[in-house]
């Protein structure tokens, strides 16, 4: 196709290897063109061929669109592994927007050639749309041999042709034909109420699909009546004519599927006695009615009428089956959302009804016959109906034990959690300064008793009475210093467990009078302070039985009997609480120990399990609407 000698350029370089490579890949590409192949590999072996045709190219890269695709991509390269994938972008881009063939110079900057390199791009046409570009760099040449190889690369596209031909969409005919029936079912969606976008709609399929007269029908009580009719937005319902449709799309409700008069003889049989008595009314040649399902139910029909002489075409009747079945949903939504409260009640009971006594729906049914099941057994079945509270264990006696005298801690044997021995000794205060008081207040007895025995030696009464009076001063003072040594001494009062205080850290430390340092609580009697929520203090009354589960022992529950219930509440957390004082029975062991806490759950009485999962909404819901009541 060009005079000038071939010259294939590959990345190894120039010479005997490189064309004895080129003509290698030139006779495996000829050798495998005529063989099936995929579109890869034949755009890949045919564009070594066109390149090797051409002469003198540098880079070429075939671009194509896939069947089904939006979008164009390349599946061939020349060389197979080129130097820049994206050197001849611009071209291919330009040959895509423009729809022609490009040629392009690409001069050096400095201009030093006489004759610049040209990029040349080609579109391969297919139905009136660009499918495909070829695109390839050559050398400089002289005019005359530019367009040979511009020739050439024309006449070789028309193989891309046929490749695409051959490889096209095989589903291309049914998407136009969908296409078609969206664009006329869109018209039910651009207009507002449900009768004048049926009227726009039918009048639309009128005219698009040459059809004298077209209707469409609702299923109503067992019968269809008629909704629209296309060119009419008004229609006497009584006339006999919109009788004899609405009997015709009865028919194709009744069957099913699409019935058409006269009938085509190579379809499946059905009877269609309706449909030629609506011919013999309206005088109209041909007339077909096809079936609107929403779901798998019937929910309508459409019927398309032709003026005599004319039949509906295989293709046509593609169409309006297509419109059908797209439109159904659609009518069906737009006739539902004008349809009343009861009617929507009404549609909604029949569609589960019919899911349950009728075929399929397995799903349903069983899901249905199992919420049946939950809702008899919630329904019927009975529980034990117990109040949970946060419990504390305390003991029945507590006996605080205080500073006798402002003094300081000496020693300090036992603390908090400790178990102690009626008298076993706790803890000591300094007494030094008591001893010497007390040797003080001795000395000073008898001191006085000296003086009392000198004034009565003397017969001196006035004296001895003063006398006698500062000894039983003294012996007061002295017998307060001996109770106040006594009480230095801190000691149990009772067997039980050191429930708080620890003075082993304060050894040496000021306590003043009256400050308490210990508590003690007896071992074996305990009693359980529950914080029961306001809103279930109602159920709890004096007596009932419960159990009781501490932290510490997760596994074990010590049985209770609620004994007081305080009329007082604390406020927590935003809730309210009262204060319920509880029992434990006499076994319930001696690994408890005050100041535990845990959970108690009072028992109160046998009821439905539907109503211990839901009293405490039902109380609150009680409680909200009596507010809001005027």
């Amino acid at each position: 196709m060009s005079s000038v000698t071939p010259e294939i350029h590959e990345h190894v370089g120039h010479g005997p290897v490189a064309d004895l490579a080129a003509r290698r890949a030139y006779e495996q590409a000829w050798a495998q063109f005529t063989k099936q192949q995929s579109p890869e590999e034949f755009c890949g072996n045919w564009l070594v061929i066109q390149c090797h045709a051409i002469g003198g190219v540098s880079d070429g890269v075939v671009v194509l669109q896939r069947p089904g695709a939006s979008g164009f991509a390349p599946v061939a390269f020349y060389p197979e592994r080129p130097r820049d994938r994206a050197r001849l972008a611009r071209v291919t881009e330009t040959a895509l927007k423009e729809g022609r063939g490009v040629v392009e110079p690409l001069r050096p900057p400095d201009g030093a050639a006489a004759h610049p390199r040209y990029q040349l791009a080609y579109p391969v046409h297919l139905e009136g749309k660009v499918r495909a570009v070829v695109s390839v760099d050559i050398d400089p040449r002289p005019e005359a041999q530019l367009q040979a190889a511009i020739r050439g690369l024309q006449w070789g596209s028309g193989w891309l042709e046929l490749l695409l031909r051959r490889h096209s969409d095989p589903h291309e005919t049914e998407r136009l034909r969908l296409k078609v029936a969206l664009d006329l079912v869109a018209t039910l969606l651009e207009h507002g109420p449900f009768g004048d976008s049926a009227t726009a709609f039918t009048t639309e399929l009128a005219a698009k699909l040459g059809c004298d007269r077209v209707a469409l029908g609702l299923v109503k009580g067992g019968r269809v009546r008629m909704a629209a009719v296309s060119h009419s937005p008004h229609f006497e319902r009584k006339a006999n004519l919109v009788r004899a449709i609405e009997s015709a799309m009865e028919e194709t409700v009744d069957q099913g599927a699409s019935v058409a008069h006269p009938a085509d003889p190579a379809g499946p049989p059905a009877v269609s006695r309706a449909h030629e008595a609506l011919l013999h009314e309206s005088g109209s040649g041909s007339a077909v009615s096809f079936p609107l399902l929403d779901g798998g139910r019937v929910i309508g029909a459409l019927t398309f009428e032709r003026a005599a002489g004319h039949r509906f075409e295989p293709e046509t009747l593609v169409v309006c089956e297509a419109v059908a079945s797209v439109a159904g949903p659609i009518v069906q939504l737009k006739s539902g959302n004008e349809a009343s409260l009861v009617q929507h009640a009404g549609r909604s009971t029949q569609g589960l009804w019919q899911k349950l006594a009728g075929p399929g729906h397995a799903g349903f049914k069983l899901g249905t016959l199992a919420l049946t099941a939950l809702a008899a057994f919630f329904f019927f079945a009975t529980g034990e109906f117990r109040v949970s509270a946060d419990a504390t264990l305390e003991g029945t006696v507590q006996r605080a034990i205080t500073a006798p005298i402002n003094g300081y801690v000496k020693e300090a044997r036992l603390r908090a959690g400790d178990t102690v021995k009626e008298g076993q000794v706790i803890g000591t205060f300094d007494d030094r300064d008591l001893k010497l008081e007390r040797v003080k207040l001795v000395s000073q007895r008898e001191q006085y008793v000296r003086q009392y025995r000198e004034a009565m030696g003397k017969r001196e009464r006035a004296q001895a009475q003063i006398v006698s009076a500062q000894i039983a001063q003294a012996e007061a003072q002295l017998a307060l210093v001996e109770e106040q040594l006594e009480r230095s001494v801190m000691k149990a009062p009772y067997d039980g467990v050191i429930v708080s205080g620890d003075l082993s850290q304060s050894l040496g430390s000021p306590v003043e009078r009256g400050q308490v340092l210990f508590e003690v609580a007896p071992l074996e009697s305990y009693r359980i302070v529950l914080k029961v929520d306001e809103y279930d203090i109602a159920h709890v009354a004096s007596g009932q039985r419960g159990e009781l589960t501490v932290s510490s022992i997760p596994a074990e529950r010590f049985a209770f009997a609620v004994s007081r219930i305080t009329p007082v509440n604390t406020a927590k957390e935003g809730r309210n609480f009262f204060r319920v004082e509880a029992t434990l029975d006499a076994d319930a062991g001696s690994r408890l120990r005050p100041g535990m806490e845990g959970i108690g759950k009072i028992y109160v009485e046998e009821r439905k399990l539907i109503w211990i999962w839901t009293h405490r909404f039902t109380d609150w819901l009680r409680l909200k609407i009596w507010s809001w009541l005027p």
